[in-house]
């Protein structure tokens, strides 16, 4: 059985752009390598080691990158502002500390907190898919149970 991951239209752009500067680099590492190599004794060749461990992770890299996009499910949101969807990105009030954040609902391998990006599939996400405008909502986290207000939706 085959798992589609769900990314945004977004998510699948910058993994391909991502792709395209490996393999852009991959000549240049290459050359480095064969440099290193023509140092002599590869047993004790500091750089030759580096080199192809280098090139290992450039390609290894390229490999998981390339099964992400072969196993992606593009997901883009609806036009309509009245629910949460992946790709949309949502006003929330926190009720413990009355914080208002922003938050874009994203695939899994996209997230990252720092930039405002939560997967739809973590326990915020969850709690959040198909709400409206208004309501208050209960996110059950590994950590306890909190609850936020959906303020806006676009």
């Amino acid at each position: 059985m085959v798992y589609y991951q769900k990314m945004t239209p977004t998510g699948y752009q910058q993994i391909e752009a991502e792709i395209a500067r490996l393999k852009q680099d991959r000549p240049r590492r290459i050359k480095v390598l064969q440099a290193a190599r023509a140092l002599g004794d590869l047993s004790e060749n500091t750089e030759y080691t580096e080199a192809k461990r280098d090139l290992g992770h450039l390609a290894s890299r390229l490999r998981f990158l390339n099964k992400q996009l072969k196993y992606a499910e593009i997901v883009a949101p609806t036009t309509a502002n009245h629910e949460v969807q992946l790709g949309k990105t949502v006003t929330l009030r926190f009720l413990d500390d009355d914080e208002e954040i922003d938050y874009q609902l994203v695939g899994a391998l996209e997230a990252d907190l720092a930039h405002g990006k939560v997967a739809y599939d973590s326990p915020l996400g969850l709690a959040l898919m198909r709400q409206h405008v208004g309501e208050q909502v209960t996110v059950t986290a590994p950590a306890g149970s909190y609850q936020v207000v959906i303020l806006a939706i676009r």
